[in-house]
Parts: C-alpha cells; structure tokens; sequence
C-alpha cells in the first residue's frame, strides 16, 4: 500500500474515532440534561453501538465493490 494511501486510511480512522467520542458524549449530555429520557451512560453505549454498526457496514460495502 503506498503512503499516501496508508495516511489517508489513518487520518479517516482518526477522524471516526473523534466523531465516535463526540456522539457518545452528546448523547450523554442529552440525557444528562434529560434525566427522565434514560440513565446517561445507557444512552451514550447504545449510539456508540449503533454508530459502529453503520460504519462496519459502510465499512463492509466498500470492502464488496472493490
């Protein structure tokens, strides 16, 4: 794989990881806020979970059509 590629890769993985972490912790401030919608941490795992679901798929997609 050449650098430039392997950067990208990289810099793309980054960039998931940070909008991981800053969904996570939206979602328990919301609830946070909320406390009636659901306990903060419950909240913030289950849209973890749900975001790297669309990114495995994503992720599998574009794996299938190359």
């Amino acid at each position: 794989m050449p650098t430039l590629n392997l950067t990208l890769v990289l810099f793309v993985g980054l960039l998931l990881v940070l909008v991981f972490v800053l969904f996570m912790a939206g979602l328990a401030y919301v609830t946070h806020r909320h406390p009636r919608l659901e306990k903060p941490l419950t909240v913030a795992f289950g849209g973890g979970a749900l975001l790297v679901a669309v990114v495995a798929v994503l992720v599998a997609v574009v794996a299938l059509t190359r």
